[in-house]
């Protein structure tokens, strides 16, 4: 237990408090059970570690695929240390750990006076563990950087978070204020490259393997368990993944994708699912609520502009970049679904269609609330640079 609690102590003295991530001020560290979910590298460990820091002796971490907890549970650990006068306990990496979902709701029903925060980033397993957890856990998702982000955490650059109505109506003014501030061209192509994740900062020489392994991890090991996925069905995932790389913005076929690949119309749909649920794609459909996931969606994109790079480091798609960088960014803080008229529409009421410098209003022209999300560096009435769009969040 003395070991446990030293290896507590020394991960929460060794982070980095300089600079917190977005969701750091919008988590409601009062609840007693919270749940985090995110990529493996996104930033989770260090964030519970910086609001750990402040709670200080009552607080203690865990990483749950230490070896100790091959032998040990949660709720023995758990009992140990509550009579020792510990009140909140940190359990990261909670999917390496069978019986996480049962132990949380044991130890939060055991004591009532203790708070209790789990990440994870096997998101599949915590979304199914989390049915068990409904009426007590509330549920984080910690997504990659913002571009607004990684200016602070690559240059110092501080820069608040802009709302969408600021943006529509001021960005003119806001995107002259902030130019000043950081090297458009050069900063914005090396965030698309390389700064969705935050482990650029150990080293960019192997930033791409990271994400490679990342990939990897989720489609082999996350997905299958999840779903009870056989070896040829994740090979027909794997062969899915390859195809929509090479074409995306993908306006799907799904009769003949599914006869490309060798399988049935509904195991295409939910093969599309799971990797838009696991955050490798993003499926940009006609409606955001209450969809099954036998309804085509209108479009497949990868979940990131770096997933682009990585899949096609010699011949990414300048358009695809764009639109990927947009609803990536857009989607964490409001809602995106295909549009009638342009590329996206945003909560139900604006129309964006994104373009590079010489896109004309077009295709968007007599719509209300439409603009255009272009990649400028600074704009004018419904010409709005597209970086400032990775500002909202």
């Amino acid at each position: 237990m003395e070991l446990l609690i030293s290896k507590s102590e020394r991960r929460a003295s060794l982070v980095k408090a300089q600079h917190k991530r977005y969701l750091f001020d919008q988590i409601d560290w009062e609840q007693r059970l919270i749940l985090i979910l995110g990529y493996r590298g996104v930033g989770k460990t260090t964030l519970v570690l910086q609001y750990m820091r402040g709670v200080k002796s009552t607080a203690v971490y865990f990483s749950l695929d230490d070896l100790y907890f091959e032998t040990h549970r949660i709720v023995v650990v758990v009992a140990d240390l509550y009579d020792l006068g510990y009140r909140m306990f940190i359990f990261d990496e909670v999917h390496r750990y069978p019986m996480w979902s049962k132990d949380l709701k044991q130890v939060y029903d055991d004591y009532p006076d203790a708070q209790f925060v789990a990440t994870g980033s096997s998101i599949l397993e915590l979304s199914k563990g989390n049915a068990d957890l409904s009426r007590r856990a509330v549920v984080y998702h910690l997504h990659g950087l913002s571009f607004r982000e990684y200016l602070l955490v690559r240059k110092n650059v501080h820069i608040a978070p802009i709302q969408m109505s600021d943006l529509l109506s001021r960005h003119h003014l806001i995107a002259a204020e902030l130019l000043d501030s950081f090297s458009y061209r050069t900063d914005f192509e090396n965030y698309l490259k390389h700064g969705y994740f935050p482990f650029f900062l150990e080293s960019k020489n192997t930033y791409f393997q990271r994400l490679e392994e990342t990939v990897n991890m989720v489609v082999e090991t996350d997905i299958p368990p999840y779903e009870d996925l056989q070896h040829a069905t994740v090979r027909t995932m794997k062969k899915l993944l390859y195809v929509i790389s090479q074409s995306v913005p993908f306006t799907p076929n799904i009769h003949k994708l599914a006869e490309r690949l060798e399988t049935t119309r509904s195991t295409l749909l939910r093969l599309l699912d799971l990797l838009d649920k696991a955050g490798i794609i993003h499926l940009l459909k006609a409606e955001t609520k209450g969809v099954s996931y036998l309804q085509k969606p209108e479009k497949i994109y990868l979940n990131n502009t770096n997933f682009i790079h990585l899949f096609s480091p010699s011949r990414a798609n300048v358009g695809n970049i764009r639109e990927t960088f947009f609803y990536n960014q857009v989607s964490v803080v409001h809602g995106v679904t295909a549009a009638k008229y342009g590329d996206f529409m945003v909560d139900d009421s604006y129309f964006f269609e994104v373009g590079g410098v010489n896109k004309g209003m077009d295709q968007i022209k007599g719509v209300p609330n439409a603009f255009l999300a272009l990649d400028v560096e600074g704009g004018n009435e419904k010409r709005i640079p597209l970086w400032l769009f990775g500002m909202l969040y």
